[in-house]
């Protein structure tokens, strides 16, 4: 099993000195824990979910170097093999690490899977996106039945982004 601690720590000394990018991982790590454990995943595919939530956009650094962008799927090119010898360092088994990088190389390729720990995965990236990117209602409702699966993930949408804005008057 992953030792998420260790990966967290190995995440954020790859990022050193790009608080955003460590920021952003650990708020999908979060949303992905809760809505992990709200919709019952195992302990395995728990782990492996917040392991890929942590090293989801590690390829960006390396994406904007080879390609000049962090568009998405440079991302997901080049994450993977970043992303391995961490795993590998955390512990992770062949079977742990093969998941993670399938997720990773794929967590922008919304019609990738239907499984639900990668459905997970799009939704907490959504979930922070949508905040970190001010995205406007229309676009939270468009994705609540385009990339939204799982109950937990809605109602956090719906509670962030759809319902009406909370008023001290």
């Amino acid at each position: 099993m992953v030792d998420i601690a260790k990966l967290t720590a190995l995440a954020i000394a790859y990022d050193a000195g790009d608080a955003r990018r460590v920021q952003h991982f650990l708020k999908v790590y979060a949303f992905c824990r809760v809505i992990g454990q709200r919709e019952g995943l195992d302990a395995d595919t728990q782990n492996t979910l917040e392991a890929a939530a942590v090293l989801h956009d590690i390829g960006i650094h390396e994406a904007e170097r080879k390609h000049g962008s962090c568009a998405g799927k440079y991302h997901e090119m080049e994450g993977p093999a970043v992303a391995a010898p961490l795993l590998a360092e955390a512990g992770a088994d062949e079977a742990e690490i093969a998941r993670v990088l399938w997720l990773i190389a794929h967590h922008h390729t919304y019609n990738a899977s239907e499984d639900t720990d990668f459905r997970i995965l799009l939704e907490a990236d959504f979930l922070v996106n949508a905040y970190e990117d001010a995205l406007p209602h229309d676009a939270c409702e468009q994705a609540c039945s385009r990339i939204f699966r799982t109950q937990a993930g809605r109602s956090f949408l719906s509670d962030l982004y759809l319902q009406k804005p909370y008023s001290a008057g």
